[in-house]
């Protein structure tokens, strides 16, 4: 029996020692242990989205927060300049005589108790919710099935508005929002690898000055600790953090 567990130790330990020629070649690309500027990195990352699909070109922030103090949870939404190359659906719940208007500007599913009884059953087909105020008397009682999916109106992210019509405009255009997980990381996409990469450098731009104006006062040091840039299959980049705190 030890024999035998000796040998699987040893075959374990053979194949975790092996190491891709790919993977070999990325690494010595890219450097594992050098940062790039954006620039750089996502040029980086444009040239190994290989995939048959348009790659998504995410960003990683880890940020200097507390995640246990609520005064320093960073989430909000920015409008992309240059849109995300995806098209999002987007479900409104609102009052009966407001319904016409929400459907001309944009969205996709548009109700309330039907919506909310819809939901309930499963059928989940948007991307982005939003609601008027009144109405989250209604959507209140979905917060179990929405709130897991990251789909819960919020007022913090402008998705519980008077505004519905810029709302729905917004999700369509390319707004995103962002969120501070349990490690302080605001993970997100900006664009697609079919993007050029000013499009994609355009919206990072956006993307950041959005976090910093989310910083709490009570954050001390330097807010943005590591950035990383990546398409969907393709390694982590590491991005120069010089100029980024200023």
């Amino acid at each position: 029996m030890a024999q035998l567990e000796r040998w699987v130790w040893r075959l374990k330990i053979k194949i975790m020692s092996r190491v891709s020629k790919r993977k070999k070649e990325l690494d010595k690309k890219i450097g594992t242990d050098k940062n790039h500027t954006f620039g750089e990195a996502i040029k980086l990352a444009k040239e190994n989205a290989n995939c048959k699909f348009d790659e998504c070109i995410d960003v990683a922030m880890n940020l200097n927060i507390k995640t246990d103090k609520s005064d320093q949870g960073i989430r909000g939404s920015v409008i992309l300049p240059f849109g995300t190359g995806k098209k999002v659906r987007v479900a409104v719940f609102i009052k009966d005589d407001q319904k016409n208007l929400a459907l001309e500007a944009g969205a996709d599913l548009v109700g309330n108790e039907d919506l909310s009884q819809s939901i309930q059953e499963g059928k989940i087909d948007f991307d982005v919710c939003i609601s008027t105020p009144e109405m989250m008397s209604v959507v209140g009682k979905l917060g179990q099935v929405l709130g897991p999916k990251g789909l819960m109106p919020n007022p913090k992210v402008g998705t519980v508005t008077k505004d519905f019509v810029n709302a729905i405009k917004a999700a369509k255009t390319g707004q995103v929002q962002f969120r501070a997980d349990k490690a302080g990381i605001v993970h997100t996409s900006i664009g697609r690898s079919s993007f050029d990469e000013k499009k994609l450098i355009g919206n990072f731009e956006a993307l950041l000055e959005a976090i910093k104006k989310s910083k709490s006062d009570s954050t001390k040091g330097s807010f943005i600790e590591k950035i990383t840039v990546s398409s969907t299959m393709g390694p982590s980049i590491g991005v120069e953090l010089t100029g980024i705190n200023n």
